[in-house]
């Protein structure tokens, strides 16, 4: 466990050195300062931190920015190693492949839940700051539902695209599948949304918030379905990703 641990905070500052590793904190810091005084400055309405943290986290929000932050930030994770050649040297020590290619997803995560927390505390902050912290519409319990809804979707998201990095060897083809994986999101619902077999797409189920409400999108979806349906792929996403890479012939 501890030699798992050393590749993973070596796999960790690998990506920390990159000069693009502090652009996406600064980033998500820009929007969420944009937002905070666009609405404080401009709005007619009353709002509570609550409603603003919850605005700035759920995924309609600024959660596929996360995601597309995420995508960029850890597309080369895998094939900059391949495109580099320094996948050879990895190979050579004593940990297997399994372990490997295990560090890099779970670098993978803590990068997207570093994001995701950086996000949510200085959402909170500038939101306890700025507006009151009173009763609205949205509860600090609306804010933790969002914050989990949004880390399924991104999670899911990011496994895809790790397993796009590890078949494809290619960080620029990664980032673009990964960025169109995206997008058929909401071509999916446009294009197949007459069709029974749409809610079996993993593209369908990654929105938890479509359920607030009591609301279901396609009949026969529920929470409990859309959780088997993204488990399933889940699993599949990450043993395609080992079984490639166990398999892979690396000269």
């Amino acid at each position: 466990m501890r030699s798992f641990g050393n590749l993973v905070l070596n796999e960790w500052l690998k990506l920390s050195k990159k000069r693009t590793f502090i652009v996406a904190y600064l980033i998500m810091a820009a929007f969420v300062a944009g937002f905070a005084y666009i609405l404080s400055a401009f709005s007619s309405e009353p709002m509570t931190a609550a409603e603003f943290a919850d605005g700035i986290m759920v995924k309609n929000g600024l959660g596929q920015i996360m995601l597309y932050i995420v995508i960029i930030g850890t597309a080369g994770i895998m094939a900059r190693e391949h495109s580099m050649g320094t996948v050879k040297f990895l190979l050579i020590r004593a940990q297997s492949r399994t372990k490997i290619l295990a560090s890099k997803y779970v670098t993978m995560l803590i990068y997207l839940l570093s994001v995701m927390v950086f996000t949510c505390v200085l959402a909170s902050g500038l939101g306890l700051l700025i507006f009151s912290n009173g009763a609205g519409e949205s509860s600090w319990t609306d804010v933790f539902a969002s914050i989990g809804y949004t880390a399924i979707y991104l999670v899911i998201y990011s496994t895809l695209t790790f397993m796009f990095g590890v078949l494809t060897k290619s960080a620029g083809a990664t980032i673009g599948i990964g960025l169109f994986a995206v997008m058929l999101e909401s071509l999916a619902g446009m294009l197949l949304g007459k069709y029974e077999f749409i809610k079996y797409l993993v593209f369908v189920n990654t929105d938890f918030t479509m359920y607030q409400g009591g609301k279901s999108p396609v009949e026969g979806m529920t929470p409990l379905f859309s959780a088997i349906v993204l488990s399933i792929y889940f699993v599949l996403f990450l043993l395609v990703s080992f079984v490639t890479f166990k398999r892979r012939d690396i000269a």
